[in-house]
């Protein structure tokens, strides 16, 4: 088999259906990025200096400045100092579980989707030896877990995101802005949302984020249906945050519901490039290694652009 179609094989194993059926979610996130990925991806940011960890014995190659002769005169044995850098950046991942997330025209929910992508993503930062930290939200904050690099920490975040449901109503400003007050160090920050709300006020709560120093990435998170809007004949939709309920002859809205859902993702789209924010739209039926793959280019391109700008 060439590596062309082993990649489509993958791509073609790694549907949301497929990764919901995995056992854990570590397991999930190991199969996303490990399926694909591996030994692919590159640091999303480089370590501003390096901290003493431990020591290990010598071995034959081992760089002779990093001996810890000190440690020789008392032991008469040879060890090696061994260092972790020190990141300029921690990850904070930010969840959107309220009610709206919920929803699925088949396959998996927004929100499961969301989950899988977050915890490829910290799988990924934790093995490069990155602080992760997540948030989870509605109009408030329900769960917040600080950055941290230890294993079990990641252990911890695994079971915030497998147990993760839908919450109540949609108010992304206010939660917003109650995160940014939680992540006082600048951090590198993910957002996971379906961003139903009004993207003016969004935006306005996503600066908050940029003026602090953060990095900030947007995964727009929909449902092949709420792109599309795919459906034939009269149908009864029911808004899942006010459950209000309306029937339609889809042909007769659905040009109209295009246009609008157009003008949606370009203020989104365009809001964030204003701001110096990377937005991405995740369409949930799609392959998770296509979403991540999507994500560390982004994050390459961005690393780049600031290298070059002396940034």
């Amino acid at each position: 088999m060439s590596s062309a179609e082993a990649r489509s094989a993958v791509r073609q194993a790694l549907t949301p259906e497929a990764v919901a059926k995995l056992g854990t979610m570590e397991l999930r996130a190991r199969a996303i990025v490990e399926g694909h990925l591996s030994g692919q991806h590159a640091s999303t940011h480089r370590g501003a200096s390096v901290e003493f960890v431990d020591h290990r014995e010598y071995a034959p190659g081992d760089e002779p400045r990093h001996i810890d002769w000190k440690l020789y005169g008392r032991t008469d044995r040879l060890f090696v100092k061994e260092y972790e850098a020190e990141t300029n950046l921690s990850l904070h991942l930010l969840v959107d579980v309220s009610r709206s997330m919920d929803f699925a025209s088949g396959g998996v929910t927004k929100l499961r989707h969301a989950t899988f992508l977050a915890a490829a993503l910290a799988y990924i930062a934790t093995r490069q030896r990155d602080a992760v930290g997540l948030f989870l939200f509605d109009h408030a904050v329900r769960q917040a877990l600080p950055a941290m690099t230890k294993p079990a920490h990641l252990a911890r975040l695994f079971e915030a995101l497998e147990a993760a449901a839908g919450g109540e109503d949609t108010r992304l400003t206010s939660a917003l802005e109650e995160i940014a007050q939680h992540i006082p160090r600048r951090a590198l920050v993910v957002l996971l949302s379906d961003l139903l709300d009004d993207p003016a006020a969004v935006l306005r709560s996503l600066g908050y984020f940029r003026h602090r120093g953060h990095d900030l990435i947007v995964l727009h998170t929909l449902d092949p249906a709420e792109l599309n809007l795919d459906y034939r004949g009269t149908v009864a939709f029911e808004d899942l945050e006010s459950a209000e309920r309306l029937s339609v002859e889809v042909s007769d809205v659905r040009a109209g519901y295009l246009a609008e859902l157009r003008r949606f993702l370009a203020a989104y789209r365009h809001g964030c490039r204003d701001r110096s924010i990377d937005y991405a739209l995740m369409d949930t039926s799609a392959p998770f290694d296509v979403a991540i793959s999507a994500y560390l280019a982004h994050r390459r391109g961005v690393v780049a652009k600031r290298r070059v700008g002396g940034r």
